[in-house]
């Protein structure tokens, strides 16, 4: 599924299995590819229109490097394509699924689920009660998602070649001043996926899009006639 990105164009999530064929296609959409960039951490792919596709690299750096002419995506996908162990950490004020994926597939998991009330129009001092025990709700939930991080990651995490993370920003944010935590945060990578509240299938759905490469397409912008 593409989404908008800021700057202009959009982005999309492509399996490593099939990135040869979506390069194929955008080479054939756009009248063939003129150069092919690779660096460390992200391949640009200029067509002959010019229209552009930028693969950020995972687990990176990306070995092979250099300008060439003409479609040029074999290091990328053969990096994309490495089989990987990867902790997954997926976190919403409501919530958390975590565990780890070996090429996509989920090996270990926990998940659990707290509730959290959602916010009262009320007013005056039923409203600040009505706060606090939020307030208490979403601590408790977030403190319970970094002891289950604590316990199922950190003691892997030796073992793992990547870790990606996934929901709530602000709820990521604030496990991350955790300081058990400390060493699984240096390891994320800088990607967090956008999902929805963490259950198992989530997860699951999580650990294949960790193995996707994102793809930023970009037209030409028209100049003055």
């Amino acid at each position: 599924m593409a989404r908008q990105v800021a700057g202009g164009g959009r982005a999309v999530e492509v399996p490593p299995e099939r990135l040869d064929g979506w390069f194929a296609r955008f080479a054939e959409r756009n009248d063939g590819v003129r150069t092919t960039l690779l660096t460390a951490t992200e391949v640009r792919i200029t067509a002959e229109n010019g229209t552009t596709a930028t693969a950020t690299v995972s687990f990176g750096p990306l070995a092979a490097q250099g300008e060439h002419p003409g479609l040029a995506v074999e290091p990328l996908i053969r990096h994309a394509q490495t089989p990987r162990l990867i902790a997954l950490l997926l976190v919403r004020k409501g919530g958390h699924s975590l565990g780890l994926a070996y090429d996509g597939r989920v090996v270990l998991s926990r998940t659990d689920r707290h509730h959290v009330q959602g916010r009262t129009a009320a007013g005056g001092w039923s409203q600040q009660r009505f706060a606090r025990r939020r307030e208490g709700q979403t601590r408790a939930a977030l403190h319970s998602a970094a002891q289950d991080a604590y316990e199922v990651l950190l003691s892997r995490l030796s073992e793992v070649d990547a870790v990606v993370l996934g929901g709530d920003r602000r709820a990521l944010g604030e496990l991350r001043a955790d300081r058990r935590l400390a060493k699984l945060f240096d390891r994320a990578e800088p990607r967090v996926l956008e999902i929805p509240e963490p259950r198992r299938e989530v997860l699951a759905e999580a650990a294949q899009r960790a193995r996707a490469v994102e793809l930023v397409v970009r037209e030409p912008t028209a100049g003055p006639e």
